[in-house]
């Protein structure tokens, strides 16, 4: 059984939902809307399994030289095959296409982004990040996320 990763397409919003929201309720991701995820669909892209769609992610830019990674999940039953680095490595590439030099994540799962070629950073480093984002998180003043980059080559 192997996973094809691909852009996201109209027809995967309903589980791109379903997938993050299941995330939502435990804690782990924010929270995104139908009509959020319709807007912003070209930035995701999706992981098949027989045809079901079972992991996600995104690259959302936060300023000329830096993308964020965010909604990466995979559906339970479906951890643990690679998947999670698949995805990671499509975003990254995509990164790399777009000239963007680093590629940060905010993350409880440490372990896999270490596995995969980034590095613990200190989060104030992403000011772009604390004003897009964490200003209107409920977890802002006791953010427990874990902050990772991961530098590109990108030879201009």
């Amino acid at each position: 059984m192997s996973a094809i990763c691909r852009k996201a397409v109209p027809e995967d919003v309903e589980p791109l939902f379903e997938m993050i929201k299941g995330y939502a309720e435990r804690g782990i991701m924010l929270p995104r809307s139908r009509e959020v995820l319709q807007r912003q669909l070209e930035h995701f892209v999706v992981a098949e399994v027989n045809g079901e769609v079972v992991g996600c992610g995104s690259l959302c830019r936060l300023g000329n030289d830096l993308v964020e990674v965010r909604s990466l999940g995979i559906s339970e039953g479906h951890k643990g095959m690679g998947i999670g680095s698949l995805l990671l490595d499509r975003l990254v590439e995509e990164a790399e296409k777009q000239q963007i030099p680093k590629v940060m994540a905010l993350t409880y799962e440490v372990s896999f982004f270490l596995k995969n070629g980034f590095a613990v950073v200190n989060k104030e480093i992403f000011p772009e990040k604390v004003w897009t984002d964490c200003v209107h998180c409920s977890k802002q003043d006791c953010c427990d996320e874990i902050a990772v980059l991961k530098e590109l080559n990108i030879s201009a």
